[in-house]
């Protein structure tokens, strides 16, 4: 019995619930059950009463909003507690196509992969601006080459994953979890496949970029953050031979000069050299220590994953015990 929960973070989307939950599969090849998740996420209006009216499976509610990234781990946790064997997360505005959803399970029923993406091909979106999509690819790229994954779409929110992808994702940031969850896949080498898939006609604005250049600041800041924090030493490693080769030159000139007997007029350079080197190697040996830090943080994951496994087995255990 495969058991396939849709989990949908919300926020204001009273207006459009009903029809995004409209569209979705009640039945689908692979897929013994299906049911529906809304994490309302503080949302003001009415949106956690009207998904109760249209039948929704299960509602998790925020009583305040605590941003995207929130909302999709407490829909991930809430999925895993009601017995998900596969979780899909689309949007509440019915942004991508319902029908792609057998699509973007079909690598995990088929055992090839544990995290699906769909890709909008956000290269050549007639939505996206041509500023945008030179951009998107750009941020998809980055993001490739941090996670050492090939990404032809990073901030898709349309994806699928296994329970066990599920247990183990554990997203930081509070802004998104699209870039960081894809990093952090890549740096524990799961198994990760990128499907096409369409997109319906765009309902209103988007709420978490309000412009191109808030898209640019939020997703560079959210790009950096996420490569330190899973590529540290490379990071470091690069900004602090940077700093040293800077730092070579000005000294090379000193030396130059001194070799020829011009002493007058260069302790500018000398002192130039010695700063920068300086700041090169302090970022060499941040580097190692983020390194060593690092390898804490994977086993402080490896035992968050461990202590919600034991809850829910848990879990389990106790409603076997009440049936």
């Amino acid at each position: 019995m495969v058991k396939l929960i849709i989990q949908i973070p919300c926020l204001n989307e009273a207006e459009h619930l009903a029809a995004t939950v409209a569209d979705l599969p009640r039945e689908i090849e692979g897929g013994d059950t299906i049911e529906y998740l809304i994490i309302d996420d503080g949302s003001v209006d009415n949106a956690s009463q009207v998904a109760s009216e249209i039948g929704v499976h299960h509602i998790v509610r925020h009583t305040r909003n605590r941003g995207l990234a929130t909302a999709f781990r407490t829909g991930l946790d809430a999925s895993l507690r009601c017995g998900a064997d596969i979780i899909v997360n689309t949007d509440a505005d019915n942004q991508y196509q319902a029908n792609d959803i057998a699509t973007l399970i079909k690598p995990i029923l088929a055992g090839r992969a544990e995290l699906v993406v769909g890709d909008r091909g956000v290269g050549a979106l007639e939505s996206f601006s041509f500023l945008k999509q030179r951009l998107q690819r750009l941020g998809s790229w980055v993001i490739g080459k941090a996670s050492g994954l090939q990404i032809p779409d990073a901030t898709s929110g349309f994806r699928a994953l296994t329970r066990q992808a599920a247990l183990n994702t554990i997203v930081l940031s509070d802004y998104s979890y699209t870039l960081e969850s894809l990093i952090q896949a890549g740096d524990a080498k799961r198994a990760v496949e990128f499907v096409s898939i369409g997109i319906n006609p765009q309902t209103r604005p988007s709420r978490l970029m309000t412009g191109m250049w808030q898209y640019i600041r939020i997703s560079t800041i959210a790009i950096v953050r996420a490569y330190t924090l899973y590529q540290p030493l490379r990071v470091f490693s690069i900004l602090g031979f940077f700093l040293v080769f800077l730092g070579i030159l000005p000294g090379v000139r000193f030396l130059y000069f001194l070799s020829i007997g011009d002493t007058q007029g260069h302790i500018q350079s000398l002192i130039l050299s010695a700063i920068l080197l300086i700041m090169g190697v302090q970022l060499l040996v941040s580097g190692l220590l983020s390194d060593l830090i690092g390898s804490n943080r994977k086993m402080l994951e490896d035992i968050v994953v461990r202590v919600r496994r034991i809850e829910l087995d848990q879990q389990e255990a106790a409603s076997s015990e009440k049936n």
